[in-house]
């Protein structure tokens, strides 16, 4: 489990492309800190395993789901990639549960900058992934802790402080490249509870009596 604060940005080494999988090479430094073989990292919002540790490196192994889910099947040497160790149970939360579990990719529709502010809207076109969403709700993009700030149809728009853009790989990033998108993953177990009684399934008053819900 991660908190979605980024620790640092590491380089991509290497990408090995195997049968069903690729061997990711990640140069870090911060990470590395404690960090064992069988260690989980968050890398650009998608929990990795850590398989081999070099000098200065560690090389995950990415399966084809994720490889198909994710932007890491697109990965290349050069490229920056946001990273975050596994939390301890000690460690102050400043951001909101992340498993590093990604729900989708969206694209990136505009990132503009005014007044201080940086601001990045991503386009989600999966409705259940959208019926997650929440104004004020917590999402993570690319492995960091965002609020939403807007939600417009099926646009998403979050306000990112200087810190956070200058000390990620947003900093990078330009409308039309995709971010991996973590939902809340409060707002998918609600989810999942309530889809028996949705509209469509006529909850009523009586209903919900039923179920030990009470009026006062």
């Amino acid at each position: 489990m991660f908190t979605g604060i980024v620790e640092e940005t590491g380089k991509v080494a290497s990408v090995i492309r195997e049968t069903g999988r690729s061997c990711i090479t990640i140069k870090a430094a911060a990470v590395l800190e404690g960090t064992k073989t069988g260690d989980s990292i968050n890398v650009d919002g998608v929990c990795q395993t850590v398989a081999q540790l070099g000098p200065g490196t560690f090389s995950v192994f990415t399966l084809a789901e994720s490889l198909k889910k994710t932007t890491l099947g697109d990965l290349a040497p050069g490229d920056s990639v946001n990273l975050e160790r596994a939390i301890r149970a000690d460690t102050r939360m400043g951001g909101h549960i992340v498993q590093g579990h990604v729900s989708c990719t969206s694209p990136i529709r505009e990132l503009r900058t005014g007044g201080g502010n940086v601001y990045l809207v991503v386009e989600v076109t999966e409705e259940e992934v959208l019926r997650c969403c929440v104004p004020e709700g917590s999402i993570a993009l690319h492995g960091i802790s965002l609020t939403i700030a807007k939600i417009s149809g099926n646009l998403l728009t979050v306000n990112i402080i200087p810190v956070t853009f200058e000390r990620t790989n947003l900093c990078n990033k330009k409308a039309g490249d995709k971010l991996n998108l973590e939902t809340d993953i409060i707002g998918r177990y609600v989810q999942r509870l309530l889809g028996p009684y949705s509209k469509s399934s006529s909850l009523t008053v009586e209903r919900m009596t039923e179920l030990g819900y009470y009026r006062s």
